[in-house]
């Protein structure tokens, strides 16, 4: 346990990073997987086809590589920078990365909460005079979160444990990379090990159990 009291702040610095990441991650993938599902969706054949394209393209694309190409191809490359502070670029990169893998789960899982809204809601929706986008949003959207609620826990969680592989996209900050520095310096620690799988069940685990109550809380009977 002496590694580990030893090194505990440092890692402790290195889990926050990893909190601050999956905090960014569920907001934007929430949101772009939101929009991906409107045009998944959607009743114009060309905004069906790009959704349908990034979908398959990035859910068969291993996160290393998502994280790999964002800190090779966007910011070497393409020169796109969101800090001259290089770790603050690289945090940035790794949550867009991050953001742009997970928010094809979030859809798959939202569309799947679209399909188990009844049709005749969107044809009622149509026949009051309701447009695409006002039925979508007042009346197909609330049902299809309440209805995939658990699910998109589970892809929260996944999302938060993907955290771990930041340092694919150039982040050496994180629990991991910081976990690594420290057993290159004193060699592999149990406690060590366990400390990190510690404090990530205990950021997990409540997701898990709150993501449970709460569909069950707003469970929509059929």
């Amino acid at each position: 346990m002496d590694e580990l009291i030893k090194y505990a702040p440092e890692l402790g610095l290195g889990f926050l990073e990893n909190v601050k990441l999956a905090l960014v991650g569920v907001v934007v993938s929430l949101i772009l997987g939101t929009v991906l599902v409107a045009m998944r969706v959607s009743p114009t054949p060309v905004l069906r086809a790009a959704g349908t394209v990034y979908v398959n393209v990035v859910r068969n694309t291993p996160l290393t590589l998502v994280l790999a190409f964002s800190a090779l191809g966007l910011s070497d490359k393409l020169g796109l920078v969101f800090s001259d502070a290089p770790q603050t670029n690289s945090f940035w990169l790794v949550a867009m990365g991050l953001s742009v893998y997970t928010s094809a789960f979030v859809c798959e899982a939202l569309r799947a909460g679209v399909n188990t809204v009844p049709l005749g809601q969107a044809e009622a929706a149509r026949a009051i005079g309701l447009t695409f986008t006002q039925s979508l949003t007042l009346i197909i959207l609330p049902q299809a979160f309440r209805a995939v609620i658990a699910p998109l826990g589970s892809v929260i969680i996944a999302m938060i444990k993907n955290t771990t592989v930041a340092t694919a996209g150039g982040f050496l900050a994180d629990a991991a990379a910081t976990m690594k520095e420290v057993f290159d310096t004193t060699g592999a620690s149990i406690p060590i090990f366990l400390g990190i799988v510690v404090a990530f069940m205990a950021l997990t685990m409540p997701v898990g159990f709150f993501t449970g109550w709460l569909s069950r809380r707003l469970a929509v009977v059929r």
